[in-house]
């Protein structure tokens, strides 16, 4: 197993944290793991991304051209990043702020409204959670139970109050991107 996966979106959308969030829950199952965050001048509304790259051997390279995965936030990641996913790559994108589709046919594209459950589940900045969990139930890259486990330990003591929610919205994604699957 060898997944190599960009998040991107705005700075302020959580796409760092997502990233930490899945290189400490492969790493917690055992994985060699590189987590590498990019952002541009400005940290909150500027662009950010990050790359991760998960494996069951030693990664020889850090750099990711053509990821197994991309989590695209915002319109001008869909641009960047949607053409540079393999074939049989997996494209998910937050649907609630992207209108546009790839168009791609050999990727398996999950097109989740994220922002829009986010919000539903009182908490608008856990979009990123709802898209690690689609992300989760799409690849297997790690298992729901660990990503749980992740987000108790890692979650800042002042967003304490925001585990459960988190929690839901990983489940939520996760069911999105399975129920899309089934239909």
């Amino acid at each position: 197993m060898h997944h190599e996966i960009i998040i991107s979106g705005f700075g302020g959308q959580g796409v760092l944290f997502a990233g930490q969030l899945l290189a400490y829950a492969a790493l917690a199952e055992g994985r060699h793991v590189t987590w590498i965050p990019s952002y541009g001048p400005e940290m909150r509304g500027g662009t950010a991304h990050c790359t991760v790259i998960i494996s069951e051997k030693e990664i020889g390279s850090p750099l990711v051209q053509h990821p197994t995965a991309a989590l695209v936030m915002n319109p001008p990641s869909m641009e960047k990043y949607a053409p540079l996913v393999k074939t049989d790559g997996v494209l998910i994108l937050d649907a609630t702020l992207i209108e546009q589709r790839s168009a791609r046919i050999d990727l398996d594209e999950i097109a989740i409204p994220a922002k829009a459950i986010a919000d539903e589940l009182g908490t608008p900045q856990i979009a990123n959670v709802v898209m690690l969990g689609a992300l989760i139930a799409a690849t297997h890259v790690v298992s729901i139970e660990t990503m749980n486990e992740v987000i108790a330990q890692h979650l800042s003591a002042r967003h304490r109050d925001k585990l459960e929610a988190n929690q839901r919205a990983l489940q939520r994604g996760a069911d999105w991107a399975v129920a899309r699957v089934l239909t």
